[in-house]
C-alpha cells in the first residue's frame, strides 16, 4: 500500500521503533502505584528509502535514524505500509499509553565470568581449610557412565553481550515534543549511549 508523500507519517500499519535508553527511575502511574519504569530517548525517523516485493521480495521501509553527536544510522522495518522517501515518521503514532511491547538490544558485557557470577552458584563451603572452593563449580561430570560431562552444562565463560528480548513491557507515558518514551520495568544495554533498541508494539 502507496501512502502519499508529506511532512508527516500516521503509521497505521507500522509496529515497531528504534530507541536509546536513557536512564532507570520510577514513576507514579494514574492508579497511585509507583513502578520502576525506563525512559527511552526516540531519534527522529525519516524514510530512507523502500523495498518493495516486485524488487527484493518483500516489503519493508528502511528509515535514517539521528543519533547525538551527528551520527546516523539505517534501521529496516518490515511493513505493507509503504510511505514516499523524505517522510518523518511519528513515534506517537505508532505507540500510545497502555500499549504493550517487546524491546530488543544487546545486554552489557561482562567479559570472561565464573559460575558464581554468571550462573547463580552457591559455591563451596567457606570452613574446614576449604582455601580455593568458595566460588569453585563443585562436581559437574557422571560417574563411570558415560565417564564425560554432558554438553551444555552451566560452566564459566562470556557473560553477557547478548540479544536480549524483554516481552509485555508496558508503555507508562509519551511525550512527542520531548520524543521521549516511557515504559515500565527494565531493557538491555547501556544508558545515554548511540546503542539502539528495538520496540515492538505486540
Amino acid at each position: 500500500m502507496k501512502v502519499p508523500t508529506g511532512t508527516f507519517f500516521v503509521a497505521k500499519m507500522l509496529n515497531k521503533i528504534f530507541v536509546n535508553k536513557s536512564i532507570m527511575t520510577g514513576k507514579y502511574t494514574p492508579e497511585r502505584e509507583r513502578v520502576g519504569v525506563t525512559v527511552l530517548s526516540v531519534p527522529k525517523m525519516v524514510v530512507k528509502d523502500l523495498r518493495t516485493k516486485d524488487k527484493n521480495g518483500y516489503n519493508a521501509v528502511r528509515v535514517e535514524l539521528s543519533l547525538s553527536h551527528g551520527k546516523k544510522a539505517i534501521k529496516e522495518i518490515r511493513t505493507d505500509e509503504l510511505p514516499e522517501s523524505g517522510t518523518e515518521i511519528k513515534f506517537e503514532e505508532v505507540l500510545q499509553v497502555g500499549d504493550k511491547v517487546n524491546v530488543s538490544g544487546t545486554s552489557k558485557g561482562k567479559g570472561f565470568a565464573g559460575v558464581v557470577k554468571r550462573h547463580g552458584f552457591k559455591g563451596g563451603p567457606r570452613t574446614h581449610g576449604q582455601s580455593d572452593r568458595e566460588r569453585a563449580p563443585g562436581s559437574s561430570g557422571s560417574t563411570t557412565t558415560p565417564g564425560r560431562v554432558f554438553k551444555g552444562t552451566k560452566r564459566s565463560g562470556h557473560m553477557g553481550n547478548k540479544t536480549i528480548t524483554i516481552k509485555k513491557l508496558r508503555v507508562i507515558d509519551i511525550d512527542a515534543e520531548k520524543r521521549i518514551l516511557t515504559v515500565n520495568g527494565s531493557v538491555p544495554g547501556f544508558s545515554r549511549s548511540n546503542q539502539l533498541l528495538s520496540v515492538k508494539k505486540i
